[in-house]
């Protein structure tokens, strides 16, 4: 099983009053640290209009981070397509693929907070035609291939920005819901699945892995990863108490998946039935080396682990995250001597 980070960039300013700082910085810090602590990739989300994710340009984002950082792959989970024209949306995409050497993964959804879509001036009940209309756009671009210009004087144009990576950057889905699954297996994607907004267990967990895997193509080369938020230290009442600020934040925010999944089992949805049901990692190195291994027994390739959650100080998610590579056997600190003297820029 592979580790990465990823980053919702939720903003909570009353918990940060007392010690300042920005949060594109916290989470710059954050993706220095991932990389100095062997993680696979990096991941932030795009979010619009509040303060449970305050992302709204990833690849703005993504391209500072590829200037400060040396070896981590760094991605988006997700772009949000039914927002974005196509083309754009690749262009900006693949300049990060250039700035980060080759570093760049890409996930694409079709969105789900309401917000979002009203601020935008899209229709959230057809979001998904309307991903399913955009997306043939996005692979073309993505892959350097002439787009329709019916105005131009050779009837179409090619993006002036061409991926480094061939055909294109790897390309996931992240799905909510246990239908999309086959969408998204039959198109030879790989897959993110957020088990805590739509999911009862473990066991679950493992049947909708079973259910991508049985949908895919012969011959196809996917992941399968799943995020779960991870406090790793001998006192667990910071990360429990963090995990609850974050879960009140996504009901608040309209995210809709946990809002239902929290109607149904509040006791299951809480901070405290997350945790025992293996669905947050909130607790003491051994406890949670237990449940990474209960995770790898489900068949995921990849765990998403998210450290800066809830208004955890950014000393204590790093913290985290470096107790967190440890318990797995990461080679931590590897990047230290390899980092630039003037941040920002890349060594020699």
């Amino acid at each position: 099983m592979r580790f990465s980070a990823f980053s919702v960039l939720d903003d909570h300013p009353e918990r940060r009053a007392d010690r300042g700082g920005d949060r594109y910085e916290e989470a710059l810090a954050l993706a220095r640290e991932a990389d100095r602590d062997g993680l696979e990739t990096f991941w932030v989300a795009e979010h619009h209009f509040h303060s449970g994710g305050v992302l709204p340009a990833p690849a703005v984002f993504l391209g500072a981070a590829a200037r400060e950082t040396r070896r981590i792959r760094l991605g988006v989970l997700v772009a949000v397509l039914p927002l974005h024209r196509p083309r754009e949306l690749a262009e900006a995409l693949l300049t990060v693929d250039h700035l980060s050497q080759g570093r760049l993964e890409i996930g694409l959804g079709s969105g789900y907070i309401p917000l979002e879509f009203q601020g935008y001036g899209e229709d959230l009940e057809h979001r998904r035609q309307t991903f399913d209309a955009r997306y043939p756009e996005l692979l073309t671009a993505l892959q350097g291939e002439p787009l329709p210009a019916p105005g131009s004087p050779e009837g179409s144009v090619r993006l002036n920005v061409q991926a480094l990576q061939r055909p294109h950057p790897p390309l996931w889905m992240a799905v909510q819901s246990r239908e999309a699954l086959p969408y998204v297996a039959r198109r030879g994607l790989s897959v993110a699945m957020i088990p805590y907004a739509s999911m009862a267990d473990l066991s679950e967990l493992k049947n909708r892995v079973a259910l991508f895997r049985e949908a895919l193509p012969p011959g196809a080369n996917v992941r399968v990863a799943a995020a779960f938020h991870i406090f790793v230290g001998r006192d667990p009442r910071p990360g429990l108490a963090a995990l609850r600020t974050y879960l009140g934040e996504r009901l608040s925010t309209q995210s809709t998946h946990y809002a239902s999944r929290a109607g149904e089992d509040p006791q299951g949805s809480s901070a405290e039935g997350l945790v025992s049901r293996g669905l947050a990692l909130v607790g003491r190195p051994e406890e949670v080396l237990a449940q990474v291994r209960a995770i790898e027994a489900t068949g995921v390739t990849d765990l998403f682990g998210i450290f800066d959650f809830g208004g955890l100080s950014p000393a204590r998610s790093r913290a985290s995250l470096r107790r967190f590579a440890a318990l797995i056997g990461l080679p931590t600190g590897k990047q230290d001597a390899a980092t630039p003297e003037t941040p920002g820029r890349p060594g020699p």
